[in-house]
């Protein structure tokens, strides 16, 4: 099913031509700092062949490398399956970047409650033991591509009551923050932080989490099923973001990377209904950003199938991501958690996983 990614990886030049326009950005080579006297310091660069090899095989894309007629060898790239929307042709990332590198194991969820995730559910000791074994799991699975833990935390949470401000949601405190902080930090791992707007918008909630996102080791989530755009309340309703708050979300976390010299960030967008995120042709990746759109909903094996076949893989960005529910995808009449060998069939195969 999957390609080796060491054979992959040299052929870069053909893989550019026939995946990608020729209209990526550049990535700078070097630039200079301020100090006592002005210093020239080189910049990591991509590896531009592996990534191209790795959403190759991200899309079930087979590669080859033939040698032409001519006395000069070069690399082409064959396709075993009909032409698809994947890979989706977008900006190659800064150097650093987590994706296509590395696939995240998340487990998702809020300290304050059991019924909103496994970060909330089981005690702190046994959910960690957890965390660490579904990730070697999926390195298992796919050895190509290590897995890394990430604790997923709702930072921010809709509401039923309309509270002080008439928002509808509920922020959480620092300690609360920092303690999801130190767990990714024992286990080696990342942080999400995942944003529900309410009647709130990303415009007003950024700002206050800027002394966290700012940290190289914490990213961004946001929930469109939570943004009321006409005043609903949370959970009565299915919400929605349009491309133009994505794209917000992006220059934003783009502003800190570019300001804190911080490698790329991850931007997970959450979604299971085609009108929860709408206009995806003018979502914008900048190279300091990695957009993931993550299939939400829960149910048996062939309805998530479904959902991310007709959701999210007809409607490219950049990565994909999928979310597996204990307890959800378990409840008769759905038949059973997907498995890695399983959704590692999907095309494009999910790069970011999440538990809840």
């Amino acid at each position: 099913m999957r390609k080796n990614i060491k054979h992959g990886a040299y052929i870069c030049v053909a893989v550019l031509a026939i995946v990608y326009t020729l209209g990526f950005s550049p990535l700078a080579s070097s630039e200079y700092r301020s100090g006592i006297t002005e210093r020239f310091i080189p910049l990591p660069e991509l590896d531009k062949a592996d990534y191209n090899a790795r959403v190759l095989a991200l899309a079930h894309i087979a590669t080859t490398t033939e040698t032409s007629s001519t006395a000069t060898t070069s690399s082409r790239v064959t396709s075993t399956t009909t032409p698809s929307v994947w890979p989706v042709s977008t900006i190659y990332p800064n150097a650093n970047a987590i994706l296509p590198f590395k696939r995240i194991v998340a487990y998702y969820g809020n300290f304050y409650s059991k019924g909103m995730g496994v970060l909330g559910e089981y005690p702190t000791e046994q959910m960690l033991v957890m965390l660490a074994s579904t990730t070697e799991m999926w390195t298992v699975a796919d050895p190509d591509t290590p897995a890394v833990p990430a604790i997923h935390y709702i930072a921010v949470v809709a509401q039923a009551s309309a509270g002080k401000e008439g928002k509808y949601i509920l922020r959480m405190p620092d300690d609360q923050i920092d303690r999801a902080l130190n767990l990714a930090d024992r286990i080696h791992g990342i942080v999400f932080l995942d944003v529900q707007v309410g009647l709130s918008n990303l415009q007003h909630e950024l700002p206050q989490l800027e002394k966290y996102l700012k940290m190289p080791q914490v990213h961004l989530a946001i929930d469109p099923e939570f943004s009321m755009k006409n005043g609903e309340k949370p959970g009565t309703v299915i919400g929605t973001f349009n491309a133009d708050d994505i794209n917000y979300a992006v220059r934003y976390l783009t502003k800190l990377v570019r300001e804190n010299h911080l490698p790329p960030k991850i931007l997970i967008v959450h979604r299971f209904t085609q009108n929860m995120v709408t206009n995806y042709k003018n979502i914008q990746p900048l190279p300091e950003v990695q957009i993931v759109i993550d299939m939400d909903g829960f149910g048996g094996k062939e309805k998530k199938y479904g959902t991310y076949n007709r959701i999210v893989a007809p409607e490219p960005v950049q990565f994909t991501g999928i979310k597996l529910f204990y307890k959800n995808d378990v409840r008769p009449p759905a038949d059973g958690l997907l498995s890695p060998a399983e959704v590692l069939k999907l095309t494009p195969v999910p790069i970011y996983i999440q538990y809840q």
